[in-house]
């Protein structure tokens, strides 16, 4: 187990913020792809649990002024082949009872999903590929998480969340369905 950790900390140690050089927790779970929160017209469009694994690092001295998020790298893969993607962002971490902590998030991903209908504005086709896909109308994506964290011992936690992945029509044009996704992760702590 701590050969599997030690290297994915070093393989995602290029991809993470130069001042966070220590890998705090690894996190691994699944989660249920494309869910109903609000917005239910794309929901259940993709299919397929989602692989979910994340290196959080140590929170920089410099980020003490914004209560001194955590950096991390995320990535998760489609199992149904559907949508798939990975960033990095900023997550905080505010406990408020023994054992417990709630964790807001935000970040960066690129993904592989469908960015827009193929065929143009009236074509019927435009139907039936719409019953099946997201179009999410950017590759490059916000995703604003919500976790709540339960400690089992120093090592060993335990996850419940939700991620909404968008381009809130700011860092793109056109469709803006987006996807949320809620599942359970493993959290294993590095620092002793």
């Amino acid at each position: 187990m701590r050969r599997l950790v030690a290297f994915l900390a070093s393989a995602a140690l290029p991809a993470a913020p130069a001042s966070a050089q220590l890998v705090e927790e690894v996190r691994l779970g699944v989660m249920q792809h494309n869910i109903c929160v609000l917005d239910c017209d794309n929901a259940g469009k993709e299919d397929g649990p989602g692989i979910s694994g994340e290196l959080v690092f140590a929170s920089p001295d410099f980020l003490r002024v914004i209560w001194s998020p955590r950096p991390y790298v995320v990535a998760s893969a489609n199992l149904g082949g559907d949508t798939s993607f990975g960033g990095a962002g900023l997550q905080w971490n505010w406990k408020f009872a023994d054992g417990w902590s709630f964790e807001p998030g935000l970040s960066y991903v690129i993904h592989d999903g469908e960015l827009s209908v193929p065929f143009p504005q009236g074509d019927p086709r435009n139907d039936v590929v719409s019953r099946s896909k997201v179009f999410l109308g950017s590759r490059d994506l916000f995703r604003a998480s919500f976790a709540l964290n339960r400690d089992f011992s120093d090592k060993w936690g335990i996850q419940v969340m939700h991620e909404h992945l968008s381009h809130g029509q700011i860092l793109g044009n056109g469709r803006n369905q987006g996807i949320d996704n809620v599942g359970v992760r493993v959290i294993y702590r590095l620092s002793e």
